[in-house]
């Protein structure tokens, strides 16, 4: 694949994206008066439903940039990078053919190439359908929903449901097997390198807590499963 050095066209486009991304929706506060003595005023933060609904979730701006906004969630979210999806889009743009972005999207080609140059690993890998429910690491996972083909970060699995961060729709729970008929690949790919949250909240479920996820969060991530997805000694230290 040609790569594609960053130029004025790319640095221009970025300056259009960010443009374009609207500032992050903020919980609000609700002030209640004559609740405790003296008139004293409570404030109290509230979250309103499509806020808990895309809750540390990168949500994508255009057609094509469910990619990026995935890795970005990701990379947020489980390494603490302080990255938004006009950023992740520029950087994998600038690695890829914007001709072929532009008719299919971006790849997990784009993404390796990506985290790469961020100092990680990028690694795909092929999924037993009877392990979906020990994976213990969040990854990114090529969804066919009618038709469309869609990357999510895929969070946890367990008692029956597939916890989801989809770009598009925010944090959404799939039935095992409507999970399944969606996922035709049956692979995860996972980003590797040092700086991983064990305890990353991409590991929690969404909305109705699963006995699964609440395992999950009671404690660090094995050492042993990390290796097994291919982190290295001295990516946890």
């Amino acid at each position: 694949m040609r790569r594609v050095r960053a130029s004025g066209w790319t640095l221009a486009l970025v300056g259009v994206i960010a443009t374009i991304i609207a500032a992050p929706v903020q919980a609000a506060e609700v002030r209640f008066a004559g609740v405790l003595p003296h008139g004293q005023v409570v404030e109290k933060p509230v979250e309103s439903l499509l806020e808990r609904r895309y809750r540390h979730v990168v949500r994508q701006q255009f057609d094509f940039s469910c990619g990026a906004a995935a890795l970005a969630t990701l990379l947020k979210h489980a390494y603490g990078l302080n990255l938004d999806e006009a950023t992740v889009l520029a950087g994998m743009w600038g690695v890829s053919d914007p001709e072929q972005v532009r008719t299919r999207g971006f790849s997990l080609l784009e993404m390796k190439h990506y985290l790469e140059r961020l100092g990680y690993r990028g690694r795909g890998y092929e999924i037993d359908l009877s392990r979906l429910g020990r994976i213990n690491v969040p990854t990114i996972v090529l969804m066919d929903v009618n038709g469309y083909q869609h990357f999510v970060v895929l969070k946890t699995a367990g008692d029956g449901y597939v916890h989801v961060a989809d770009p598009a729709l925010g944090n959404k729970r799939y039935s095992t097997e409507e999970f399944i008929a969606a996922w035709p690949s049956q692979t995860v790919f996972a980003v590797i390198g040092p700086g991983f949250d064990r305890k990353t909240v991409l590991l929690e479920g969404t909305n109705i807590p699963s006995s699964g996820a609440l395992h999950r969060r009671s404690g660090r991530i094995p050492t042993a499963d990390l290796l097994d997805f291919g982190f290295q000694h001295a990516d946890l230290f």
